[in-house]
């Protein structure tokens, strides 16, 4: 297939904008290596722009019945299925993921924009409260904000984009998104349907540039009254730090994992085994719910290990757009040789690559590309630098365990706490090690089954406190206020 070279604009008060300091920079296609269009670099000067355009606008959308609001937001839902396919092939192309994972994450747009939606008609209806003595009623009502900015990563692009937006609209904010500058694209088509679904101009603003300057000015800005984050641990203690000087402007912080998977001997390997390897390795690893370190009964150690490995090297690399490869390519050359580094030091920590390293494709417009191998280390204590750090790609260790006492020790002994797999067939015990995990979301014998009406986060470096999902998200873009009055019905 062709690419296409692409210069993206701004999206700011329903008009397409070059940046004002006229500056671009390169987007790279991450399984050529190379260049293939152009994405702003904008600055502050851009984020005034639109928070000025988007607190012009927030009457206007906050004043507008909820059933219009909706309407438009299903609308947009309505316009990202229609061009479901070029989207999804944009979001290959932008990130290195798969054309198949990429059309099962972008579709993810639309159901965000309709389950909060739904959602929001529901949570906004006033809540009543009487009592009898002595006699009064209150109504508590949720009332949005005003401008809020959101900041989403490079991982799942329109996914994490649309999962932010999605709420805040619904509540009647306007809003500033900044998305990754390394993987602007659907972001960029997004804006381009906005206009056609209804939205007033203003209501959502996007803005396109690094975190040093976009992400920044979005995180001071005095009319920025939420800020909603995903990405990195340290970039996120940052923003919560500046975030508290400001004070009236409280952040939502989705950040890092270091998941684990545990691995009973009664477990049913022909579901854990491919279980284990989609948990370690979609979107070559690139997802901060990802497993990253598998903890394995002792029994089954060397039969599960020797299976896992056996399909692990089956796994196809190639080029993202075809539709039998299963692994595509590293986002940058920064993050790939930021992996690499790590299998490095798993090795001079002691430890044994099963398969897995550096992965040149030799054939074709793959050979400049940013590809790893899944990899799968064993023969590492817990406590070493890989198993306690973020690596955020398809490298997997291995570590045998003897009781289960000893294994939710071993999964607790992280700064992170998102997300970890659990795999037995007592659902007995299975409930009760979950209880026992100091983790946001453990799963039951599967992967990332998501119901979006149930909170998302985690814990320690993990989040915040803050969840998102409905109705957890509706409830950190809206104020509530509390109206009393005695003897009166309201």
């Amino acid at each position: 297939m062709t690419r296409h070279n692409a210069k993206i604009l701004n999206f700011i008060n329903g008009q397409m904008a070059e940046p004002l300091s006229g500056a671009f920079m390169e987007n790279i296609e991450p399984a050529t290596g190379k260049a293939y269009g152009l994405i702003p670099d904008s600055d502050e000067s851009d984020v005034n722009e639109a928070v000025a355009a988007a607190k012009a606008a927030f009457p206007i959308w906050r004043d507008t019945p909820i059933e219009e609001r909706t309407a438009i937001m299903n609308k947009m839902a309505d316009l990202l299925e229609e061009n479901a396919v070029e989207i999804a092939r944009a979001e290959s192309v932008d990130q290195g993921k798969t054309i198949t994972q990429a059309t099962k994450e972008t579709s993810r747009g639309p159901a965000n924009f309709r389950a909060f939606a739904s959602a929001a008609t529901e949570f906004l209806k006033p809540k009543q409260i009487t009592q009898q003595t002595p006699p009064a009623t209150a109504r508590v009502l949720h009332q949005p904000v005003g401008v809020v900015g959101t900041i989403s990563p490079w991982n799942l692009p329109l996914l994490l984009f649309t999962w932010k937006i999605a709420p805040a609209l619904a509540a009647g904010n306007t809003i500033v998104a900044k998305p990754s500058e390394i993987t602007p694209m659907t972001a960029y088509m997004l804006s381009t349907l906005a206009n056609d679904a209804g939205f007033p101009p203003g209501v959502l603003n996007i803005v396109h540039g690094t975190g040093q300057k976009v992400g920044s000015a979005l995180v001071s800005h005095p009319d920025v009254l939420r800020l909603s984050f995903t990405g990195s641990t340290a970039t996120g203690h940052a923003i919560n730090l500046a975030c508290a000087q400001a004070f009236k402007k409280p952040p939502t912080l989705e950040m890092g994992g270091k998941n684990p998977a545990i691995i009973f001997d009664d477990a049913d390997l022909r579901k854990a085994v491919p279980g284990s390897k989609a948990s370690s390795f979609t979107n070559q690893g690139e997802i901060c719910l990802c497993t990253s370190r598998i903890f394995i009964q002792r029994g089954i150690y060397n039969e599960f290990r020797d299976a896992l490995v056996a399909t692990v090297k089956d796994i196809k690399i190639g080029d993202p757009l075809e539709p039998d490869t299963q692994h595509g390519a590293m986002v940058s050359a920064d993050h790939m040789n930021k992996v690499l580094d790590y299998i490095a030091l798993a090795q001079d920590e002691g430890g044994k690559v099963l398969t897995g390293g550096c992965q040149h494709i030799a054939e074709g417009r793959c050979a400049d590309g940013y590809f790893i191998a899944p990899t799968v280390i064993e023969g590492l204590a817990n406590s070493c630098r890989t198993n306690q750090e973020e690596i955020f790609g398809p490298v997997i260790t291995l570590i045998p365990f003897d009781t289960e006492e000893e294994a939710i020790a071993l999964a607790n002994d992280s700064e992170y706490g998102l997300a970890a797999t659990i795999w037995t067939k007592d659902q007995t015990k299975a409930l009760r090690v979950a209880d026992a995990l100091d983790t946001g979301m453990p799963w039951i014998n599967c992967w990332n089954l998501r119901i979006l009406q149930t909170p998302f986060g985690g814990w320690k470096n993990s989040g915040n406190g803050h969840r998102e999902g409905a109705p957890d998200a509706m409830e950190f873009f809206t104020e509530k206020k509390t109206i009393t009055a005695a003897e009166l019905n309201i």
